[in-house]
């Protein structure tokens, strides 16, 4: 398929992912989420429509040994990027999964793409967490975590609106957020991104189509 075209493709997967997404914020449908927090949501979610802005930008957080990690490690190879946290009821275990299958599927090719998940709940998302939880899903995802201030300017450059929210009636806290799978080329730039529930056989034909294989 000629670049150009490829182009016009990638462009209209995001405003039909664009569309779709826009009822996929919030995880946590029985509770309504605070005004500046869908004030944030919408704002975001504008930049992505409107093409304004980069989308995306270089990050270095902590991954699930204790070791730094940086998005230009990863030169070379394609990402698909998720941001969520490790107690999530059903949205994010959804997409993981289907992160997952789509390395299954490219066989022999899977070397060239590398699953990121960065939590957006990095106090309770402990190392020792993360990699348990990312691990169940398939061995060569690569989780990351940051301080609070690290983990809103990396989910703010790619458009992520989150909050957290405390349960009615409840002790604990879960995080409301806008849910995507980002795919980005070989050098770390953002190509495409899929909605909540997006199908791994639909991910896996864009990613086939950047590493230029059938």
């Amino acid at each position: 398929m000629p670049a150009a075209l490829r182009g016009w493709r990638a462009r209209a997967v995001i405003l039909v992912s664009l569309a779709a997404a826009s009822g996929a914020y919030l995880h946590l449908r029985a509770h309504a989420p605070a005004e500046g927090t869908r004030s944030d949501a919408a704002r975001l979610m504008g930049e992505l429509m409107s093409g304004k802005g980069p989308i995306g930008a270089p990050f270095t957080l902590s991954d699930q040994n204790g070791h730094r990690r940086s998005l230009a490690e990863f030169r070379g190879k394609l990402v698909l990027l998720y941001f969520g946290f490790a107690g999530c009821p059903d949205v994010c275990p959804t997409d993981l999964v289907a992160m997952a299958d789509v390395i299954r599927s490219l066989g022999p090719d899977a070397d060239e793409l590398q699953p990121v998940f960065i939590t957006l709940d990095p106090e309770r998302d402990t190392p020792e967490v993360l990699g348990a939880y990312v691990a169940s899903f398939h061995p060569r995802f690569v989780a990351l975590s940051g301080t609070a201030e690290e983990t809103r300017r990396v989910a703010t450059s790619y458009k992520v609106a989150y909050e957290k929210v405390r349960l009615p009636g409840a002790a604990t806290y879960s995080i409301d957020h806008t849910a995507y799978v980002f795919l980005l080329d070989r050098e770390g730039r953002f190509v495409t991104l899929f909605p909540p529930g997006t199908p791994a056989g639909r991910m896996a034909t864009m990613v086939r189509e950047q590493l230029g294989t059938p």
